[in-house]
C-alpha cells in the first residue's frame, strides 16, 4: 500500500496543498496526510503517516522539501520508516528506497551531505586556527554573566533594567540574573563574616 503525505507551511496557500494531494492520488496512494506547518515545527500528520505504514507499504511524498528540514533529518525519517518494514518514495527526485538504486541514492545523497559538513567545519577550523597565529581571533563575544559588573554599575546609576538591556545587548532575564546572583553573593559573604565572629 502506498501512504501519502503532503505538506505546505502555514504561508502557503491551499493550491499548493491539493497539487501535492492530487499528484500523490494519481500515483496511487490509497490514503494521504496532508497538513499545513512549517517543517520545524511539530509535523503531527508526518507522525500519523509513519504510524500508520505497515511491513511492504512505502511513504510517498512529491518532494524532498514537502518531507525533510535536511539531510540529517531525512536519513533519521528514512531509518523510522524502514524499522517498520516500509519504503520512502519522493515523486521529483524518482527515488524509491525499496529498490538498490533507490537506496544507493539516497546513501550518496547522505555521504555527501556529511562530506560537505565535515569540510565546512575543517574550513572553520583553519580559519580559527590563521585568526590566532595572526592574533586577530577574539573568540566569542562576552556572555551576559561576563557583563554582571557592568549591569550592577549602570543599575546602581539609576537605570532600569530594560536599558541595562538594551544599552549592553543581552536579554532582561540577564540583567535580573546579574542582580539575583550579585545579591546572593553578598548575603553569602555576610553569613560568612558572621559565622567568623562567632
Amino acid at each position: 500500500m502506498q501512504i501519502g503525505y503532503a505538506r505546505t507551511s502555514t504561508l502557503e496557500q491551499d493550491a499548493g496543498l491539493e497539487a501535492q494531494e492530487r499528484d500523490l492520488k494519481a500515483e496511487g496512494c490509497s490514503k494521504v496526510f496532508a497538513e499545513k506547518v512549517s517543517s520545524v515545527a511539530q509535523r503531527d500528520q508526518l507522525e500519523a503517516a509513519i504510524d500508520y505504514l505497515r511491513d511492504g507499504d512505502s511513504l510517498v511524498v512529491t518532494k524532498l522539501d514537502r518531507l525533510a528540514r535536511s539531510m540529517r533529518d531525512l536519513i533519521a525519517i528514512k531509518d523510522r520508516i524502514e524499522a517498520k518494514g516500509a519504503g520512502l518514495k519522493i515523486l521529483a527526485m524518482n527515488l524509491d528506497t525499496t529498490t538498490a538504486t533507490g537506496k544507493l541514492m539516497l546513501n550518496v545523497l547522505g555521504s555527501v551531505a556529511e562530506f560537505e559538513r565535515e569540510m565546512m567545519l575543517e574550513r572553520q577550523r583553519e580559519g580559527i586556527a590563521k585568526a590566532k597565529a595572526e592574533g586577530k581571533y577574539r573568540g566569542r563575544a562576552p556572555t551576559a554573566r561576563a557583563k554582571a559588573g557592568e549591569v550592577a554599575a549602570m543599575l546602581a546609576a539609576g537605570e532600569s533594567p530594560t536599558d541595562v538591556a538594551r544599552k549592553l545587548g543581552i536579554g532582561r532575564s540577564s540583567v535580573y540574573r546579574a542582580m539575583t546572583e550579585r545579591k546572593l553573593k553578598r548575603h553569602t559573604a555576610y553569613t560568612s563574616e558572621g559565622e567568623g565572629a562567632n
